[in-house]
């Protein structure tokens, strides 16, 4: 069984949290600033994991741009296929929410849906 993991703390404006352990682009930058200001993440899995996160951001939108300068849709000389790059986007995308969800700030509570119950229940009738 694992160790407990810690909790996560939130800091006050205004910190700088540590620079990434490799050189991110400009999506990946801001993604690794934003969650460093909320959460400033300091353990050796972490920064890795959000490092990945940040680095998937970045290989997703340079993918984004590509599909958008060549069109969704390529034509091949069996017809019209979707561009190759769209399921790499998309797989990019992806891993950047389960990265982000390992690290726990992804996910908000759950929440029941509809008002909440007046807690009174089905009274039986007196007899």
């Amino acid at each position: 069984m694992s160790p407990p993991k810690p909790p996560l703390s939130l800091v006050g404006p205004g910190t700088t949290g540590p620079a990434p352990p490799r050189a991110l682009g400009p999506p990946g930058l801001a993604l690794w600033n934003r969650v460093q200001a909320e959460y400033r993440i300091l353990d050796s899995g972490g920064t890795e994991i959000l490092c990945l996160a940040a680095q998937a951001l970045d290989r997703a939108e340079r993918l984004s741009a590509a599909i958008a300068a060549d069109g969704e849709t390529v034509l091949t000389r069996t017809g019209i296929r979707a561009h190759p790059a769209l399921r790499d986007e998309i797989a990019n995308r992806a891993l950047v929410a389960r990265l982000l969800g390992k690290l726990g700030i992804a996910s908000e509570p759950i929440k029941s849906p509809g008002r909440p119950s007046s807690g009174t229940g089905w009274i039986p009738p007196v007899t």
